[in-house]
């Protein structure tokens, strides 16, 4: 299977989520699978952008369309004849690799399985968590038959994060957050013994899913390429959760519920049924017939503390059979002859389904095992499953975590107390620079004011330079340290979650809203919401490092430092590692709301050095108010991992790295993408405080400036943030404007991504109040009537989207909608292909970016 689909290569060397994030001439068209080969780059590619098509594997031909019937019928009387022959013919006659054909495409469980074992932990964990955000089960347990051992994946579900609405007994409810891993939740299993006529995941998915809201949670044999054979997948184990939203007309239970679905027999599989009796609630057991070997089976479990449900479709003449092993079975199991239910094709499906649920709901409200993932894990380990998180790299990473946020008990307080170098001294030292800059642009000769902001600027770096690093940075540095790099990526995640864990609680947006980044609003963002308190980070870790090494690079370039004196000179190098790793770097500080410009251009002189011929460089950067889907887009669009969800993340601007294919870049015209996602930097709305706006349009301007590419991500406002406004009017006197793209989201009435003549009016329209005074501001006065005045627009070009809203239905059940998805990668296709016609600035080489970062 792994050499049908071109995966053989990946098994010493794993497959890396950079090798899967790389933009290649694929990213610009899509392409349907001609080859099993192209299955799992098409899966993946799906995956990124939420597709919920991804698990289709149907291929298509290249071949004349009348050829197509007589091919297909030669190639049905081929199959007939191989599946008839083979329990007499020896399968080593055949190759393997001339089973599937396109009209019998790979098993999606296969193409999953078969993808799983090639990649290594980070891009396991980066498929699973795509795929919770589709709403597809997940994979719990992954077989490897041929090399005799099963493996729980812990790790790669500690990145999938469930929202739900408690509501307790009594009282107010509110919405919750949890790791998927760390939250109990009774759990039910559903299995197959021999034969059942009745499906599994078809049965599992009625009862997730609302009766006016479908769902296919667990792939089934009634889907488009469902009932293709198995190859590697039997001995599967997913997951799949219900969660309450808090409305009645929505939630099947009333709190979250695990479910599990056994793929293949359990005779054939009785280590991960064993493992199913254990860590579950109660077991269903699906099955035509009992057998005396199921029998024997079966009464080896007795004690067992799990409750047992039988569902049966006997074949005719064998009731009684069934009817004396029940008997038997009933007090071994400790059941009643409630726990036997009977389906045949004349029973009621929806009557069925509510019968299950009400045995399902019935056992979650009496006393009855209560697991999470983590402590079903330790099950696994006592049965001899391997547990993915039980290497050792991962393991010290994580006890160094431990060591780090043990002693965080107040955020705020660790903040001020561990890491001192960007409070006050760094806001102090921010606030002196900006005065300096200002003077000097000013074109003023050098006098006494001058010098001595730049003597106060010393003394302010002097002190920053005479501290050390507290224990926990220490400690950090060491982790990000490590020679190995496996270890150095499984220490950030566990960073991530360990502090995510410390963290205070925030307050939580409703049901409507969860993941979701739709404003609450329709018109404008008060720029106080740009202020919320940030959360404790890895980001505050890296911008410690970040001012020590700003600190002595400021004495050493004032001749004040002996540069034989440095000791922070190769931390720029350290967090580059990150970078390239696919780590989001800030760019802008979100507490001062400035650029650190030597640790920044450090950054990107060690990027010059490690990427060496393979510098040139677009940047593309994501303005736009909190809430208006903007990190979501890029996310979505390139793989990357910007904090997404308003007042939940940091305020800071960030950057991260897309590489291009190297057989891609010749033709593309760079060798990597720069995207940056301006966080909350950007207030939609005018202030009192003049200063204040000024500040977000310089921001916008020097990320704007950066660029070559800007997307503007607008909520359902007809005006542009007026600090993005007079960033355009800056730049155009200057003759720099990036290849731009407006882009309103969450719009109800959109059902194409594409302009239509009525979808550019509201940027056409005269500007309102606001953006008026944007251009007032640059002295544009009333000449500035419509954005269409402004030279740079030509409203007959592409460059306004409309995006239709993210979910499907209605969070936390609803998957992310398919217009979505599509909208998206019209996006990005439009993007690359700007890029490609040489529509953006001019690219940019590593050492230009540095000079533009320092004249900006």
């Amino acid at each position: 299977m792994l050499s049908l689909l071109g995966l053989e290569t990946y098994q010493a060397q794993k497959l890396s989520l950079q090798d899967a994030l790389q933009i290649s001439s694929d990213s610009m068209r899509n392409w349907a699978p001609q080859a099993p080969k192209d299955l799992p780059w098409n899966f993946l590619r799906k995956l990124q952008a939420l597709n919920a098509e991804a698990r289709n594997t149907t291929m298509v031909l290249d071949v004349p369309p009348d050829a197509r019937p007589m091919e297909k019928e030669s190639q049905m009387e081929e199959e007939i004849i191989y599946w008839d022959a083979a329990d007499d013919i020896s399968a080593d006659i055949y190759s393997f690799s001339e089973l599937p054909t396109p009209d019998t495409p790979v098993n999606p469980l296969d193409l999953l399985c078969a993808l799983l074992l090639s990649s290594d932990g980070f891009l396991q964990q980066e498929i699973v968590l795509k795929m919770s955000l589709c709403q597809f089960a997940l994979p719990l347990v992954l077989p490897d038959s041929e090399n005799h051992y099963h493996t729980f994946l812990l790790w790669a579900l500690r990145a999938v994060v469930r929202t739900w609405w408690a509501q307790p007994p009594r009282g107010v409810g509110g919405l919750r957050e949890d790791s998927a891993v760390l939250s109990r939740a009774p759990t039910f299993a559903f299995v197959r013994m021999e034969v059942s006529s009745n499906s599994k995941s078809q049965l599992l998915n009625a009862v997730l899913s609302p009766s006016h809201r479908p769902r296919d949670c667990f792939w089934h044999r009634d889907l488009s390429v469902g009932t293709n054979p198995r190859e590697i997948a039997d001995g599967l184990v997913e997951v799949s959760w219900f969660l309450p939203s808090g409305r009645e007309d929505l939630d099947v239970f009333p709190e979250p519920v695990a479910f599990l679905n056994l793929r293949g027999d359990i005779g054939s599989h009785w280590l991960q049924f064993k493992l199913l009796t254990e860590i579950s609630s109660a077991v269903f057991i699906l099955t035509d017939n009992i057998s005396r070997k199921d029998y024997k089976l079966l009464y080896s479990l007795r004690g067992s503390a799990t409750k047992y449900y039988f569902i049966l479709s006997p074949y005719r003449g064998k009731r009684n059979t069934n009817l004396r092993f029940l008997n038997k079975l009933i007090p071994v199991l400790k059941m009643d002859h409630s726990h036997v239910l009977v389906k045949v094709s004349s029973t009621d499906s929806a009557g069925f389904v509510r019968r299950v649920r009400s045995i399902v709901a019935h056992v979650a409200r009496s006393p009855c095992r209560r697991l999470s993932v983590e402590e079903m894990a330790h099950a696994a380990r006592k049965l001899g499953l391997r547990v993915d998180e039980d290497c050792d790299e991962c393991q010290r990473a994580k006890q160094r975590m431990e060591r780090i946020t043990r002693r965080i008990k107040d955020c705020d307080a660790y903040r001020r107390d561990e890491l001192w170098l960007q409070g006050d001294p760094w806001r102090k030292a921010a606030q002196v620079e900006k005065e300096l800059c200002q003077a000097q642009r000013a074109g003023d000769p050098p006098d006494k004011g001058r010098a001595e902001l730049g003597h106060r600027l010393l003394e302010l770096r002097a002190q920053q330079n005479r501290q050390d690093p507290a224990w926990g940075l220490q400690e950090f540095i060491a982790g990000i340290s490590s020679p190995s790099l496996a270890e150095k990526q499984y220490f950030l995640r566990w960073m991530e979650w360990g502090l995510a864990r410390v963290a205070q609680p925030r307050p939580r947006q409703p049901p409507e809203t969860i993941l979701s980044l739709r404003p609450k609003h329709c018109g404008m963002v008060d720029f106080g919401e740009l202020l919320w308190p940030e959360p404790l980070g890895v980001e505050h870790f890296l911008r410690e490092m970040g001012q020590f090494y700003e600190a002595e690079s400021c004495l050493v370039e004032a001749g004040k430092l002996p540069a034989g004196q440095r000791r922070f000179a190769h931390f720029p190098g350290l967090a580059l590692e990150l970078l390239l790793k696919g780590l989001p770097l800030e760019l802008i500080d979100g507490s001062t709301l400035s650029t650190p410009l030597h640790w920044v251009t450090g950054l990107l002189k060690e990027l010059h050095v490690r990427l060496e011929r393979r510098s040139r460089l677009v940047v593309l950067s994501a303005l736009g108010a909190p809430g208006t889907g903007k990190s979501t887009l890029l996310n979505t669009m390139f793989g990357l991992r910007f904090a997404t969800g308003r007042g939940c993340g940091p305020r800071g601007a960030f950057m991260q790295l897309v590489t291009v294919a190297e057989n891609f870049s010749q033709d593309l015209g760079c060798d990597h993408i720069l995207v940056i996602d301006s966080g909350g930097l950007i207030g939609g709305a005018l202030t009192a405080a003049g200063e204040r706006f000024e500040l977000e349009a310089s921001l916008a301007t020097l990320l704007m400036g950066l660029s070559n590419v800007t997307v503007v991500s607008l909520a359902e406002t007809r005006d542009i943030p007026p600090a993005v406004l007079h960033a355009f009017l800056r730049l155009e006197k200057t003759g720099h404007v990036p290849n731009y793209q407006f882009v309103y989201q969450n719009l109800q009435d959109a059902c194409a991504p594409g302009p239509r003549p009525r979808d550019r009016r509201p940027l056409l329209d005269p500007p309102g109040d606001v953006s008026r005074a944007g251009a007032q501001m640059e002295k544009q006065g009333d000449g500035i009537r419509t954005l269409a005045d402004l030279a740079f627009c030509d409203p007959e070009k592409q460059h306004v989207w409309h995006i239709p809203g993210l979910w499907h239905g209605v969070p936390p059940m609803a998957a992310v909608s398919l217009g979505y998805s599509e909208a998206i990668f019209e996006l990005k296709r439009c993007l690359l292909e700007n890029i490609r016609n040489g529509l953006s600035n001019q690219n940019k080489n590593i050492q230009q970016l540095i000079e533009l970062v320092r004249r900006l």
